[in-house]
C-alpha cells in the first residue's frame, strides 16, 4: 500500500481523533509512506476511493444490549435476535433495521462516487448485508469474516498439525461454514480427525474445560464442535460452533453444558467479557496515543497473524497477487442447492480482475436441508422486514419460536421494542 492514501470516517470526533492519531503514529515509526487523513463526511471518505471497507456498527453495544434486556423481560433468553443458526451475540438481523439501513447507505454512496471502487463488507450480519447490497446495487462487494481462520487455526493445533502445510476448505454460509476437504498433501485428514474425536478428545476436553473458566471466547474445539460433526458428518468452523439449534442454547445451563462454565461467547457472562474487553483494548489504544514513550509498533507481532482477510485482498486486487482467500460473495452456481443471489462463504482465486469463483462446491444434503436452507430462510425474513416494513414480519418471526407461549407475549415484546426512544424510526417503519 506504499503511497496509499488512507481516509478514515467516524461521526464520533474523540473516537476518529483517537484513531487517526494512533495510525499516524505507527506510520511514523514503521516509516511507511501512506498518507492518513480524516473526516466526519461520509460521502467525502467514499469519492474515488479504490476500496471502502465497512465496520460500522449502527448505535452502539449498549443500544443493542437494552433491546436484549427487554426481550428477556418477555421470556425471550439472549433476545428475539437470537433464533437457531443465529446465535451469535453482535449478528443482529431482525432488530438491526439501523445497521441494515446504513450498510445499503454506504453501498448507495459508493455506486454513485466510487462506481468502480470494491466494497469490502466486514461488520456484521455479514450474509444478510453481502446479500443485501449484491441484490440491490451493482457494488461489488465482499463480505469478509475472520471466523474461518481462527477456527482452523484452533482445530489444526488441537491435532497438533503444522496450519500452514493442511488444505483446509471450509463452505456454506457466513456462520455457518463446513470443511469439505481436510488434507496434508494427499493424505485425507478426517480419519486422523475422527481418531483424535475417539482417543484424545477426552483428556483434550479437561484441558480446554480450564482454559474456558478464564477465556469463553474460546469455542472453536468446544464440544458443541464435536457434537456438530457427529449429527452432521463435516467439521463446523469458526463461528458455526458458536450458532447450531435449540439444543446447544435453550437456556444458561444448557449453554454451560455445551460450552463450558460461563456458557460460552453467547451467554450473558461470555458476552460481558467480550465487552469488557472491548472497553480496555479502546482504552489501551488512548493510553498509546497519548503517551510519548510507548511505542504502537511494539503491540503488533512481527509478522502478521494471518486472522484478518482485508489487507490480503486489498493486496490481491490492487497489486495483482493472485491469492486464495475465504470470501462471502453472491452464490451464482458457486455451491449447489443454494440460489443464486444468496451470499455463500467460500475459498475463492482473487486477483486484478476480481473474485473467481470455483463453480464445483457441494455439501451433503443433512447439511443443505438442516443448516442451510434454515438459515437462508431466517435471512431472507430479516431481508424482507428491512426492505418492506409491516408489524405482522415482526409477529410472525415469534410465533414458531419455541419461547413464545402465546400471541399476547408476542403483542407485548415488540410494542415494548417500538417505544424505545432510539427506535422511533424503526417503529414507524414497522407500524406503518
Amino acid at each position: 500500500m506504499n503511497g496509499s492514501t488512507v481516509t478514515l470516517m467516524d461521526i464520533n470526533k474523540e473516537r476518529l481523533e483517537t484513531i487517526y492519531r494512533f495510525a499516524k503514529k505507527y506510520s511514523s515509526e514503521v516509516k511507511s509512506n501512506i498518507n492518513f487523513q480524516k473526516t466526519m463526511d461520509r460521502k467525502e471518505a467514499i469519492k474515488d476511493s479504490d476500496f471502502v471497507i465497512n465496520v460500522a456498527m449502527a448505535g452502539s453495544h449498549e443500544y443493542y444490549e437494552k433491546m436484549r434486556a427487554i426481550s428477556e423481560k418477555y421470556g425471550y433468553f439472549r433476545g428475539i435476535n437470537s433464533v437457531e443458526w443465529n446465535m451469535v451475540s453482535d449478528y443482529h438481523t431482525i432488530w438491526g433495521y439501523y445497521q441494515f439501513k446504513l450498510a445499503q447507505d454506504i453501498a448507495f454512496d459508493v455506486e454513485a462516487l466510487s462506481p468502480d471502487a470494491w466494497l469490502l463488507q466486514v461488520a456484521n450480519p455479514v450474509l444478510e448485508l453481502t446479500t443485501l447490497i449484491g441484490r440491490t446495487t451493482k457494488v461489488k462487494v465482499i463480505g469478509l469474516c475472520d471466523g474461518y481462520y481462527t477456527g482452523r487455526r484452533d482445530i489444526a493445533k488441537a491435532l497438533g498439525l503444522n496450519e500452514k502445510e493442511i488444505t483446509f476448505v471450509a463452505i456454506g454460509l457466513n456462520h455457518d461454514i463446513w470443511v469439505t476437504e481436510f488434507k496434508k498433501g494427499n493424505e485425507d485428514l478426517y480419519p486422523l480427525f475422527r481418531e483424535w474425536i475417539d482417543k484424545e478428545y477426552p483428556s483434550f476436553y479437561k484441558t480446554w474445560y480450564e482454559e474456558v473458566k478464564s477465556n469463553p471466547l474460546a469455542v472453536h474445539v468446544s464440544p458443541v464442535m464435536v457434537d456438530m460433526y457427529k449429527t452432521y458428518g463435516l467439521i463446523p468452523v469458526g463461528d458455526t460452533v458458536r450458532n447450531g439449534t435449540w439444543k446447544y442454547h435453550r437456556d444458561l445451563e444448557t449453554k454451560k453444558k455445551w460450552y463450558g462454565p460461563l456458557g460460552g461467547f453467547d451467554s450473558p457472562e461470555g458476552w460481558k467479557f467480550y465487552l469488557d474487553r472491548e472497553k480496555k483494548e479502546a482504552e489501551k489504544i488512548k493510553n498509546v496515543v497519548e503517551d510519548p514513550n510507548i511505542r504502537v509498533s511494539s503491540l503488533f507481532p512481527s509478522e502478521p497473524i494471518g486472522l484478518d482477510p482485508v489487507v490480503p485482498v486489498i493486496n490481491a486486487i490492487a497489486n495483482d497477487k493472485k491469492s486464495i482467500i475465504q470470501v462471502n460473495v453472491l452464490n451464482n452456481g458457486a455451491i449447489d442447492g443454494i440460489p443464486n443471489d444468496v451470499a455463500v462463504e467460500i475459498p475463492a482465486v482473487v486477483d486484478a480482475k476480481g473474485v473467481h469463483i470455483d463453480k464445483s462446491y457441494k455439501l451433503p444434503t443433512k447439511i443443505l436441508n438442516f443448516a442451510i436452507r434454515p438459515r437462508i430462510v431466517r435471512m431472507e425474513w430479516a431481508l424482507e422486514a428491512f426492505l418492506e416494513g409491516g408489524k405482522e414480519i415482526l409477529f410472525e418471526w415469534l410465533v414458531d419460536d419455541p419461547r413464545t407461549k402465546n400471541d399476547q407475549q408476542v403483542e407485548e415484546v415488540i410494542n415494548a421494542l417500538l417505544s424505545m426512544e432510539e427506535n422511533k424510526e424503526m417503529a414507524k417503519h414497522f407500524r406503518g
